[in-house]
């Protein structure tokens, strides 16, 4: 009995670990954004406000990111110079978390913070 109890334990806190890793997290995204001010990238504000909802944002992750979807990098020249630095830190960081990533995005706007 203990040492089937002791197998449920690890094999619970396994699932806790692998379920904790693969969530998305805003944290390399602050390299580049902020929620309230533009700095390398456009501001996360700005950003929310020209999709409007989450689902919006997602459908453009789960487009693959493609830059003629952009909003502002189609429409500021500084942003779309930086496009293929972006669809890189989709690839490694968003890609997958496509929903995660959206909703995580307009909580921080909504929140005041990454």
């Amino acid at each position: 009995m203990k040492n089937t109890f002791k197998l449920v334990v690890v094999a619970a806190g396994l699932m806790a670990i692998s379920a904790t890793a693969s969530a998305f997290s805003t944290g390399a995204c602050k390299a580049c954004h902020a929620v309230e001010k533009d700095t390398v990238g456009p501001a996360w504000k700005r950003i929310a406000e020209k999709y409007g909802t989450e689902e919006e944002l997602a459908k453009v992750f789960k487009g693959g990111f493609k830059v003629e979807d952009r909003k502002i990098a189609q429409s500021e020249p500084k942003y779309k110079g930086q496009a293929a630095l972006m669809t890189g830190q989709y690839d490694s960081l968003i890609k997958g978390h496509d929903d995660e990533a959206a909703k995580a995005l307009f909580e921080a706007v909504k929140s005041g913070k990454m």
